[in-house]
């Protein structure tokens, strides 16, 4: 028998989705990570290592303009990842820039991105998501641990992550955790959804690069109403739609 990691449906992001148009961004992000979409909104986490600086950044679709953004940093957390929409608000942890954290886990309003409340991890936490139930997800670096929290921080679990990509960002479709991210460093990227209860693979999407040589899947994915949406370079940025085939 296949061990279980091995049992799933594996596809290319060109053979089974169609691209729409590129969105330019008419700001400089410096180094995005992670993203989120709804209407005519796109969210964006992004890091100014050299400034000690991270953004949280509200822009208009699809006309790219920037309508709002916000210094995440926090003393020596300044490392903001992947985000996740949860109602009214917007879940983005902000962690020092090197393995092993620690980290602030902040809720914001998603219009103003002003700060509503916050917890901390002793951990570097690269990117979170809100489950269905209303619990929080979030990955170390490069996800090699998956954490669950209560939304005021209470740690529910801590389990080691089998699946080999390093994610960077995460989102929920339906019951089945999404994570995007780098299978073979430089060369391949992957988008995979997994069952939380047993981490087991259930459907892989391998993608390749843009034509500027970067890997879609390097930093920001968002899913909604059945489209992926990536942000994979930095400045300047652009956000590719990818709609599945009919």
């Amino acid at each position: 028998m296949l061990p279980l990691l091995l049992l799933f449906q594996a596809a290319t992001i060109e053979s089974t989705w169609q691209p729409r148009p590129a969105i330019s961004l008419n700001a400089d992000l410096h180094h995005v990570q992670g993203i989120d979409v709804e209407g005519n909104s796109l969210w964006v986490s992004s890091v100014h290592a050299k400034a000690k600086q991270g953004y949280l950044s509200l822009f208009e679709l699809p006309s790219g303009r920037l309508l709002k953004q916000v210094e995440l940093q926090q003393g020596a957390r300044i490392h903001p990842g992947g985000i996740m929409l949860d109602g009214d608000s917007v879940w983005v942890p902000v962690a020092e820039y090197h393995p092993g954290g620690p980290t602030s886990v902040q809720r914001r309003d998603k219009r103003t991105l002003a700060l509503l409340s916050q917890f901390d991890v002793p951990d570097h936490i690269g990117c979170i998501a809100v489950a269905p139930d209303g619990t929080l997800v979030g990955g170390s670096w490069s996800s090699r641990t998956l954490y669950q929290w209560t939304r005021d921080g209470r740690q529910l679990s801590k389990r080691p992550n089998p699946i080999s990509t390093a994610w960077q960002d995460l989102k929920f479709d339906g019951d089945l955790l999404i994570g995007s991210g780098i299978l073979t460093k430089g060369s391949e990227g992957a988008i995979d959804w997994v069952r939380l209860t047993d981490l087991s693979l259930v459907r892989r999407i391998t993608t390749g690069k843009t034509d500027r040589g970067v890997l879609y899947t390097n930093e920001g994915i968002a899913w909604r109403n059945g489209s992926l949406y990536l942000l994979p370079e930095d400045a300047p940025s652009r956000l590719f739609e990818w709609r599945r085939k009919p």
